[in-house]
């Protein structure tokens, strides 16, 4: 029997996890997820003192940041969003806040503009289409944040925290060897922390 490439294998799989979450955001009537996800992250992650978080502009059917995002700011955290310079390069984080006017991004995403300073995250809130319970997540294809996480961690200790419905948990991620996984990942209706530590 012939093995399936791990290409096609995980492009089948973002092929059903968009559909999962896609119903997953059908199903938050009102966008209360949200706002759970912002209560289970800070109640379970602990953020160390004013450190940077990276976070997302929610797109699609991804479970919305925002809220958490918001609280973070008005802990004294920075605040960073991710932006893509070049295809195959990592991707750098530009400085966000409330009411911070953003930009057409690649990919349909919304980024600080050019004059924004760029921070260093310690904890980085990643998006997804599904993850496991070994805290491998699958992406959208392009491969940024594995590069991105590769080059942070070969710097320094870094956190990765992927955010997602509860309704994206799959069995099994198809991974390669360049896929970088989370160290926890947390939902509107519970967190799995210490992933990264108990992989090793």
């Amino acid at each position: 029997m012939t093995a399936i490439p791990l290409d096609r294998r995980k492009n089948e799989a973002r092929a059903e996890s968009r559909e999962r979450r896609d119903a997953a955001a059908r199903a938050d009537l009102g966008g209360a997820a949200g706002a759970a996800l912002r209560d289970r992250v800070l109640g379970a992650v602990d953020f160390p003192t004013a450190c940077a978080v990276s976070a997302y502009w929610p797109m699609g059917s991804e479970i919305d940041p925002r809220p958490l995002i918001g609280a973070l700011h008005g802990r004294g955290h920075a605040i960073g969003l991710p932006v893509v310079l070049r295809p195959g390069a990592a991707l750098v984080f530009r400085t966000w806040a409330p009411g911070l006017a953003l930009t057409a991004g690649g990919f349909g995403t919304r980024i600080p503009g050019p004059e924004q300073a760029e921070i260093r995250p310690e904890v980085l809130l990643v998006p997804l289409l599904a993850f496991d319970r070994r805290g491998f997540r699958l992406g959208y294809g392009g491969g940024f944040y594995d590069r991105t996480l590769a080059a942070l961690r070969a710097a320094g200790a870094v956190r990765a925290l992927g955010l997602a419905y509860a309704g994206q948990e799959i069995a099994e991620v198809p991974r390669g060897g360049f896929d970088q996984g989370l160290d926890g990942i947390v939902t509107e209706t519970g967190a799995i922390l210490g992933i990264r530590n108990q992989r090793a």
